[in-house]
């Protein structure tokens, strides 16, 4: 395994791009292959069995793209698929995925703190992290809430809009998000109103951005093992998706900050 390989990364849509961005900014020198599975979006109302089967199938394009690394950006996928990941990666590319360094994050942050989740109804539901927060034994305190509205309402362009703010008012004013000194945003997309969530809490509640984390934790991983990419190296990014309409290419922007060349790969070929 050589340095100048890609980065694979993959999302159950392109809200991941918000992922892929951050990767982007902190190692600019990295080239990535990202993948979003847009036939079967969203993954938040899938079933686990459904979620690992798609993870593995496209694990399978990004280590035939010869991926030194794999990131599962999709919260959905991290909850229900990254163990599954691991096991059939092995040791051909690492696996990093969104959840694991917030979580650690916050465990070094946010020790004996009520900290709020917002996140799809799997991720929620899955309790990946609550069970990992409660494995690091720090007294935090997690105060979680499924809001399912957010990413489709982000889809449909309805972010930064008297919409959005009247939906992101409607959740964030919920009980169970009372007493939170934190805020994990647990949805690829919810970076894009992160400052319309920080707006509404006035600096009282820290928001954070796994995506940022994650960025990071990539770094670490590759220079522990070499295979950071030169400086001088010039990167080159691929962007799959399993299901191609013109609005998915149009929203891009929004999400990676830059234009993007969507290729169609059919996944179930």
């Amino acid at each position: 395994m050589t340095p100048d390989l890609p980065i694979g990364i993959f999302d159950s849509g392109i809200g991941g791009l918000t992922v892929a961005q951050a990767i982007a900014d902190a190692l600019p020198h990295e080239s990535l292959v990202y993948f979003g599975d847009t036939a079967h979006l969203p993954y938040g109302d899938k079933s686990t069995a459904a979620i690992q089967a798609y993870s593995v199938k496209i694990c399978d394009v990004l280590l035939r793209q010869r991926c030194k690394l794999i990131v599962i950006a999709c919260n959905s996928a991290s909850a229900a698929a990254a163990e599954l990941v691991r096991e059939y990666v092995g040791s051909k590319a690492r696996v990093l995925n969104v959840i694991e360094p917030l979580v650690g994050h916050v465990g070094e942050a946010y020790a004996g703190k009520a900290v709020g989740l917002i996140a799809t109804r799997q991720t929620v539901s899955s309790n990946v992290y609550r069970k990992k927060l409660d494995a690091l034994d720090r007294g935090i305190r997690l105060h979680a809430l499924a809001t399912p509205l957010l990413a489709p309402m982000i889809e449909d362009g309805f972010h930064d809009s008297s919409v959005s703010e009247e939906v992101i008012r409607s959740y964030l004013s919920q009980p169970e998000l009372h007493g939170i000194e934190a805020l994990l945003l647990g949805c690829t997309h919810y970076p894009l109103i992160r400052a319309q969530i920080e707006a509404y809490y006035g600096g009282r509640v820290a928001v954070l951005d796994g995506g940022q984390v994650l960025a990071a934790e990539v770094r670490r991983t590759l220079q522990a093992a070499d295979l950071l990419a030169p400086s001088d190296f010039p990167p080159r990014h691929h962007f799959y998706v399993s299901d191609f309409t013109r609005s998915f290419e149009e929203s891009t922007r929004l999400f990676f900050k830059r234009p993007v060349h969507l290729e169609h790969y059919r996944l179930w070929e």
